[in-house]
């Protein structure tokens, strides 16, 4: 079977890794997607265990279409049969981009309208009731080149579960785990978010550095597919739960202005899990210390996007980079979409880095020496 991970751009390399460690062999890489080979078993493996993917599909096929003529005799040339039965139901969605083919609703209806002709003779009826399972068809048309999928995740993969209530602009649970990563975390080193809003950052680390796989304590729209027996799902989240690390010393620890915001995180880290490695309490960001540990920082501070905000958030950069300064060694990490960061803070970042959180551009500024 051939698969399609779907990723927040700038994450392909850590999605990459994350398949090849699966032990499944990667065929092509572009910006926000990873396609790959595998079994039967990876749906439920890829799907509990991904923990920088936003979606996982299964590719029925891909075509060249630069007509609605193509697009129609390509897709009806698909083996939907083997997917989708005479009662269910296939709803359709995608995107096109840099294609002849440009409009999504007219793509929409060719494709549906396709998938439906070709049941329809299989199945000998003229109208499809689609009362039973969903299978939600997506599609993506890329330089006049369309590929067919079905959707194997339903909700997206970011929602891991531990997060029912959060905070005004929360951040996304895989770009949270993608920026710990990306500062290298270790069970010596204390974990620090000054701005931890509902936990995200300290979560998702310290589900990381326990082995926690993301989607072990969720369900998944494939498991109603009946091509996907239940007994593979039982083994990887068995798998999944054999392998959580009850040993692990890592620590962690996070403080907010607002109460509101130390009480969500509890909760969530409860939730995950991880309530035990982290410590969350009140504090102003400004009067962080080093309490005489190693540390790292990770955070997310107030990006400003409205006028005053965005002058509330560029004094309190300034202030940040001041406060800071006795953080003697530590290493700091900041996501921002404020493109004049590095000039507010006062020093030039040592590391930049380009990434999304969801569509809004951001740039995580790394700082290996505190100076």
């Amino acid at each position: 079977m051939k698969y399609t991970a779907t990723c927040l751009f700038g994450l392909e390399g850590l999605l990459g890794g994350e398949i090849d460690s699966l032990g499944y062999k990667r065929c092509e890489t572009m910006d926000g997607r990873i396609t790959f080979e595998g079994d039967a078993a990876a749906c439920a493996v890829c799907n509990i265990n991904l923990r920088f993917a936003e979606r996982l599909y299964l590719n029925l096929g891909e075509f060249e279409a630069k007509t609605f003529d193509a697009l129609f005799e390509g897709t009806k040339a698909l083996p939907w049969e083997d997917w989708i039965g005479e009662n269910d139901q296939f709803p359709v969605r995608g995107h096109a981009i840099k294609s002849t083919l440009f409009s999504v609703p007219d793509c929409q209806k060719i494709i549906k309208k396709a998938v439906a002709t070709r049941l329809g003779g299989i199945y000998n009826m003229k109208t499809l009731p689609e009362t039973a399972v969903k299978y939600q068809i997506d599609f993506f048309i890329f330089k006049d080149r369309a590929s067919l999928m079905i959707d194997l995740s339903g909700t997206p993969l970011h929602k891991r579960g531990y997060r029912p209530e959060t905070v005004a602009a929360p951040l996304r649970e895989t770009l949270a785990a993608a920026c710990v990563a990306l500062s290298r975390p270790r069970e010596d080193v204390l974990l620090r978010d000054p701005f931890c809003g509902s936990g995200t950052l300290l979560i998702e680390g310290a589900m990381m550095m326990k082995n926690i796989a993301p989607g072990v304590n969720r369900t998944f729209c494939s498991e109603t597919f009946p091509q996907f027996k239940k007994e593979l799902w039982d083994k990887a989240r068995e798998d999944a739960r054999a392998a959580v690390r009850e040993d692990c010393a890592f620590k962690a620890m996070g403080s907010d202005i607002n109460p509101e915001c130390v009480k969500i995180a509890h909760a969530a880290a409860s939730r995950a899990g991880v309530s035990d490695m982290i410590e969350f309490f009140e504090a102003d960001a400004l009067d962080l210390t080093t309490g005489g540990v190693r540390g790292t920082v990770v955070t997310n501070p107030p990006y400003g996007e409205r006028l005053l905000e965005k002058r509330e958030a560029e004094e309190l950069y300034r202030k940040m980079g001041e406060a800071w300064k006795r953080l003697e060694r530590w290493q700091i990490y900041v996501l921002t979409s404020h493109e004049g960061f590095q000039r507010l803070y006062g020093r030039r970042a040592d590391k930049l880095r380009k990434l999304y959180n969801g569509m809004i551009p951001c740039s995580f500024y790394q700082f290996f020496k505190n100076k």
